[in-house]
Formats: structure tokens, sequence, C-alpha cells
């Protein structure tokens, strides 16, 4: 009998509210029909530290029809916990209506947060970004891998 690998199942939940702080700037569009954006944000609450990040948009937001993706490095801390780890974002508009995606790339933790997992959701009120992010610390992992 053969059995498929599982993954580690996540250990610790938690649920914390943080605000983001973010600096815009636009850069060079790699495809005609795109834009680029790079960008830096400083965190605040259950994440506080500093993200560096490159958008990719296209479509007319103006109309409510528009998508981006971004990556966005963090360094910082959750839970007292020090290390970095990538959020990826995924974003649309159709008929003025948005979804957006927000989550912590597996495996790409280092330092105390090599085993975190998590999604983001996020509320823009009043121009200040309020997210909740919902984590764990998935069991099995390393948590002793050094920060870059």
């Amino acid at each position: 009998m053969t059995t498929e690998p599982t993954a580690p199942l996540p250990t610790e939940p938690g649920v914390g509210n943080a605000t983001f702080v973010i600096d815009l700037l636009p850069a060079d569009p790699p495809l005609d029909g795109t834009a680029r954006f790079e960008f830096t944000k400083t965190w605040e609450g259950a994440l506080t530290g500093t993200g560096r990040g490159v958008m990719l948009s296209a479509g007319d937001p103006s109309v409510g029809e528009a998508g981006y993706v971004a990556l966005e490095v963090v360094t910082g801390e959750v839970e007292g916990r020090l290390g970095t780890f990538v959020l990826q974002q995924l974003g649309t508009m159709t008929d003025g209506a948005s979804t957006l995606t927000y989550a912590v790339v597996p495996g790409s933790g280092t330092g105390e947060l090599a085993t975190l997992a998590g999604s983001i959701e996020i509320l823009v009120a009043e121009g200040v970004h309020q997210v909740q992010f919902d984590y764990a610390f998935r069991a099995g992992g390393d948590a002793g891998v050094p920060a870059v």
C-alpha cells in the first residue's frame, strides 16, 4: 500500500490586527499594456517590520476593470519571532467589484519565521490600510534557520 505524504498541520494558530503605510513608486513596465511599481511598506501591530516589493498591473481601474500581482519580502516580527517571509498578492476588479488573495508564500520564511503560514484580509478606511492576519507556525519545521 502506498501512502501520499502529508503536509505538517498548522500549530499555534493566531489572529492579529496590523496596519501598514505604503510608498508606491512607478517603474518601467515589462510589457505593453502593463504597469510596474516598486514599493516599500512599514508594518505595525501583530506584524511589525518593513516590506519591499514589486507589483505588476494591467487594465483600467478608473472604469472598474483591472488586475495586479505582487510579491513582497517582509523583514520583521510576528509574536516576538524574528525573520523574513514573502507575501504574495493577486487582486482583480470586475465591474467595479474587487477580490484579493493575500498570503504567506509556503517555504519562504527564515529565522524564527521559517514555519510561518497564513493569509491576510485587508480593509482600506479613510486612507489607512488595516489588515487581519490569520497565521500559524507549522509543526515539524526548523525554526532555527538563520535569517538572511
